[in-house]
C-alpha cells in the first residue's frame, strides 16, 4: 500500500474558504480508480509552522498514486490550488 499526505497553508485561511476547499477534495471520493481511502482534515491548531489543512490518501501501489496524480478530478483541484497561490508539502510511503 501507499499512503500520499500533503500540508496546505492558504493565503485565506477563514474558516468559510477551508471547509470550501475541503468539499472540493472530498468530491473526489469514489471518482478515482485505485484510491482506497480519503481523509481531509482542517488544521486547528495556532502555532506559526502549522499548515491549514492535510490531504491523506491510500493506494494499492505506486502506479495507482501516478494515475491519481494525472486524473482529470484531481488536476482540476491543483490547478485551482496554483491559482489561489497555495503551499504544499508531500510526504508518500508505502507500508
Amino acid at each position: 500500500m501507499v499512503r500520499h499526505i500533503v500540508f496546505f497553508k492558504f493565503e485565506d485561511n477563514s474558516p468559510a474558504n477551508t471547509a470550501q476547499i475541503k468539499e472540493r477534495f472530498m468530491r473526489m471520493e469514489g471518482k478515482i480508480e485505485g484510491m482506497q481511502n480519503l481523509e481531509v482534515g482542517i488544521n486547528f491548531s495556532t502555532e506559526e509552522r502549522a499548515f491549514d489543512m492535510a490531504l491523506s490518501c491510500d493506494f494499492n501501489n505506486k502506479d495507482g498514486l501516478l494515475f491519481y496524480a494525472t486524473h482529470p478530478v484531481h488536476v482540476e483541484i491543483v490547478t485551482y490550488l496554483k491559482s489561489i497561490n497555495t503551499v504544499t508539502k508531500v510526504v508518500d510511503y508505502e507500508y
